[in-house]
């Protein structure tokens, strides 16, 4: 299984907030009502970070009237190892310096 951030905005309003709280709330989905909110610092987005196969499913756990919005992005972690990796690639296709 692969893990996904599913970052979804709603306006900014009090509506918009309540109405997007309880679209979640009201699915039952184990995700949607574990949830996390920025709602009270301004930030009118739901995050939930979920263990799935694809991106495709990450997106069908969001109620479909919100999925054109969402956000979807595959997370992973490094090794010391892969950080250097990743540092000799990029050091390979960087431009020199000048």
């Amino acid at each position: 299984m692969n893990r996904y951030l599913i970052e979804v905005p709603h306006d900014r309003t009090t509506n918009a907030c309540v109405r997007a709280a309880e679209l979640f709330l009201r699915t039952g989905s184990h995700f949607l009502t574990h949830a996390d909110w920025g709602c009270k610092d301004g930030e009118h987005m739901a995050w939930l970070v979920v263990e799935v196969d694809s991106k495709e499913e990450a997106r069908n756990i969001i109620p479909p009237e919100m999925r054109a919005a969402a956000r979807i992005v595959a997370l992973n972690s490094f090794t010391m190892a892969q950080v250097d990796e990743l540092r000799q690639l990029h050091a390979a296709h960087s431009p020199p310096a000048r």
